[in-house]
C-alpha cells in the first residue's frame, strides 16, 4: 500500500486473548474505520453455572458498528471463529475474509443461528490481498499449525506494514504437503515491518515444536497393538492428526466409526476440500461396527479434554446410548490437557478404567504434539520479520513477559514493545507504541440455551444457589398489614444446625415484628378509607430484612427468595372509587 499523508495513529485494541487461553478477539482501527481479526470464544469454568460459552465483552464494537469494514479470519478453531454467529445477532459485518476450510465452517454456524445473511463470505487462498475499507489491505501468508489452511497475515496499513503471526509452529515436514510461507515474510522483513503480533502460547518451553509427522510413529505402535477394540480421541479440529488415524486405519486394516458431532463435521469439510482423502469404504456406522471382530474397529471419538457432554466423557460414564466400554478395549488421548481441564480428563480416565479399558494417555507416549511454536520457532519469527515494535499476543501474562524477553534477545528494545491486557488501547505510529486507554474489556456469557446473556447479577445468584442454597419464605398479608396464615419456610440445598420447627418459628416471630415496626411506611391510608400501599417497596424491605437475619441465625449465606400473596381486592370499606395502585409483575405471579 503506498504510503500517504499520516494524520492518525493505528489503534490496536484486543478483546481477548491475553492474560488467558480462548476468545482471541482483535480490533484495528485507523480514522473511522474498524477490521476485526477474529472472534472465538472460550468454555466456561466450573464456577460459571448454566454458563455454555464464554465471549469478550464487545461493547466497544457495538458502540462503533458504523466503523466496521470486516474481518479478517486466521484459521478455524473454536477459539479463533466460535463467536461470529453470536456478535452477527448484535451488529453486521460487511464481509468475512478467511480459509477455505474456516470459512465452510463458518457458513454452517451462521445458517444454524439464522445469521448467514448478516455477512458475506469470501474465501482466501495462500498470497491472496485482500483490501478492506480504504486503509487495509491484508495479505494472506501460508503458515503450520495443528489445524490445516492457517494463516500469518500481513496488515497494510498507512502507517507501514503489521505481521500478525495468528496460531502457529514451524513444521518442516507438514502432513498436509503445505509448508510455511518462511520466505514471504523475510520478504517482508526484508522491505521493513512496523509492527509483529505474535501467538505466545508456548513462550516458556524452549527448543523448537516438533513436527506433526512426529506421532505417526507412536500412533501406528498403539494401532498395531490393540488387541480388541480401539478407541483414539483427539480435538475435532485437528485434521492433521485425524488424517494419520484414518490412513493407519486403512493400513491396518481396521473400519472407522467417527462418533462426535463437531468431529463428524470436520471431516466431512475436509473431505470436500481436499484436506483428508480416504476410501468411502473406511467409515463405517456403529451398528455395522457391532458385526466386525473387535481387532478391525477403531472408534474415533470427541471429548479429550473432558467436556462434560463430548462423546468420550459420555462413554466413560455409561451414558452414551451406542456405546458401552468392556474389558479388552484400549483408549488412546492424543491430545493434552489444556490449562483448566487436567481434572476433568483424569475423571474420563479413571472412569474408563474402572471399566477394564487400557487407557495410554500422557506425553511419554508421544502421541500428540503441540500445534503453538517454543522459543526456537519465535526466535526465527522474529529473525525473518525484523520488526521495528513487538507487541506479544495470545498467551498468559507469564506467557506474554517471556515472549517479550526472547524479542528483547533478538535485538528489539524494551522501549518498542508493550505487554497489555485486553481491552487496552495500543496507540501505533511510524515512531512510537504505547498504551492510551482502555475499552470496556469483561466477559458476556452465554447460556445453556444459547439465546441469552448471563449476566454478572445472575450469574452470582447461580454461584450463591450452589455454593449456600436457597430459602423460600411464603407468606399472605392483608390490607390492614397483618398475616392471614403463617409464614412457610423451605430450605434447599441449607446446611444448619437449626431444627425446621425453630427456624420456622423464628421467621414467624422476625416477620410479624417487621410487619409491626415497619408496616407504616408502605402501607397508608387515603383520607381514611382506601389505603395507598406501597406493595413492591414493601416485599424487598421485608426480603432484605429477613435474608440478613436468617443468614445470621443460620450462619450461612443461602439467597432468600420472599413469595408474598395479598389480597386482589381491598375490604369493602376502602373502597371509595379511586384508582388503586397497581401491583407489580412480580407480585401477580407471587399470588
Amino acid at each position: 500500500m503506498a504510503k500517504k499523508e499520516v494524520t492518525s495513529a493505528l489503534k490496536i485494541i484486543p478483546l481477548g486473548g491475553l492474560h488467558e487461553i480462548g476468545k482471541n478477539t482483535c480490533i484495528f482501527e485507523y480514522d473511522d474505520e474498524i477490521i476485526l481479526l477474529d472472534a472465538g470464544l472460550a468454555f466456561p469454568t466450573e464456577q460459571m453455572h448454566g454458563v455454555n460459552i464464554v465471549l469478550p465483552d464487545m461493547t466497544y464494537v457495538r458502540e462503533n458498528r458504523h466503523k466496521i469494514k470486516g474481518m479478517i479470519v486466521t484459521h478455524g478453531h473454536e477459539d479463533h471463529i466460535g463467536g461470529i454467529a453470536f456478535h452477527l445477532k448484535q451488529f453486521d459485518i460487511p464481509v468475512i475474509h478467511g480459509p477455505r476450510l474456516a470459512m465452510a465452517m463458518l457458513e454452517r454456524k451462521l445458517e444454524e443461528a439464522g445469521v448467514r445473511d448478516r455477512t458475506e463470505l469470501k474465501s482466501v487462498r495462500p498470497r491472496d490481498m485482500v483490501r478492506i475499507g480504504q486503509n487495509f489491505l491484508v495479505e494472506y501468508i501460508r503458515n503450520t499449525h495443528s489445524i490445516c489452511d492457517s494463516f500469518t497475515v500481513a496488515i497494510h496499513t498507512p502507517l507501514g506494514v503489521v505481521i500478525h503471526s495468528g496460531d502457529f509452529k514451524v513444521d518442516h515436514t507438514p502432513v498436509d504437503g503445505e509448508h510455511f510461507d518462511l520466505q514471504r515474510l523475510a520478504e517482508h522483513g526484508e522491505k521493513g515491518v512496523l509492527c509483529l503480533m505474535s501467538d505466545s502460547t508456548n513462550a516458556e518451553v524452549p527448543g523448537f515444536t516438533p513436527s506433526e509427522r512426529s506421532v505417526y510413529p507412536n500412533l501406528e505402535k498403539i494401532v498395531m497393538q490393540a488387541e480388541g477394540r480401539l478407541f483414539i480421541t483427539t480435538f475435532a479440529s485437528s485434521v492433521h492428526r485425524i488424517n494419520m488415524v484414518l490412513q493407519l486405519a486403512q493400513k491396518h486394516g481396521r473400519a472407522v466409526s467417527v462418533v462426535g458431532r463437531s468431529m463428524l463435521n470436520l471431516i466431512a469439510h475436509a473431505r470436500n476440500l481436499g484436506y483428508i482423502k480416504c476410501e468411502d469404504k473406511l467409515f463405517q456406522p456403529l451398528h455395522v461396527a457391532r458385526s466386525l471382530p473387535d481387532d478391525k474397529v477403531l472408534i474415533l471419538t470427541t471429548g479429550s479434554q473432558g467436556e462434560t457432554m463430548a462423546a468420550m466423557t459420555r462413554i466413560a460414564r455409561g451414558e452414551h446410548p451406542h456405546i458401552k466400554i468392556r474389558e479388552g478395549d484400549t483408549v488412546a488421548f492424543s491430545a493434552n490437557p489444556i490449562p483448566g481441564n487436567t481434572i476433568a480428563v483424569v475423571g474420563v480416565i479413571d472412569k474408563l478404567m474402572q471399566q477394564g479399558a487400557k487407557v495410554i494417555y500422557g506425553r511419554s507416549h508421544g502421541i500428540h504434539v503441540s500445534g503453538h511454536g517454543c522459543q526456537e520457532d519465535h526466535k526465527l519469527m522474529l529473525a525473518l520479520t525484523k520488526p521495528k515494535f513487538f507487541l506479544p499476543v495470545h498467551g498468559e501474562h507469564r506467557m506474554l513477559v517471556k515472549h517479550s524477553q526472547t524479542a528483547q534477545s533478538m535485538g528489539i528494545p524494551a522501549d518498542n514493545m508493550v505487554i497489555i491486557e485486553n481491552g487496552n488501547i495500543v496507540e501505533l505510529t511510524e515512531n512510537s507504541i504505547g498504551v492510551a486507554g482502555k475499552v470496556p474489556s469483561g466477559l458476556e456469557l452465554v447460556d445453556t440455551s444459547g439465546s441469552g446473556m448471563v449476566s454478572d447479577k445472575v450469574l452470582l445468584e447461580r454461584q450463591r444457589m450452589a455454593e449456600e442454597g436457597i430459602v423460600t419464605v411464603a407468606a399472605a398479608v392483608d390490607w390492614a398489614g397483618k398475616m392471614l396464615a403463617k409464614p412457610e419456610i423451605h430450605l434447599r440445598g441449607v446446611v444448619t444446625s437449626m431444627e425446621k420447627s425453630m427456624v420456622q418459628k423464628w421467621v414467624q416471630q422476625r416477620f410479624e415484628e417487621i410487619l409491626a415496626l415497619r408496616w407504616e411506611e408502605f402501607g397508608q391510608p387515603l383520607n381514611g378509607k382506601k389505603p395507598d400501599i406501597d406493595w413492591g417497596g414493601f416485599q424487598e424491605a421485608i426480603e432484605r430484612d429477613l435474608a440478613r437475619n436468617l443468614r445470621r441465625e443460620l450462619r450461612c449465606q443461602p439467597t432468600v427468595t420472599l413469595l408474598m400473596q395479598i389480597p386482589d381486592e381491598p375490604p369493602a370499606k376502602f373502597t371509595d372509587g379511586r384508582r388503586r395502585r397497581t401491583r407489580t409483575a412480580a407480585q401477580q405471579v407471587a399470588s
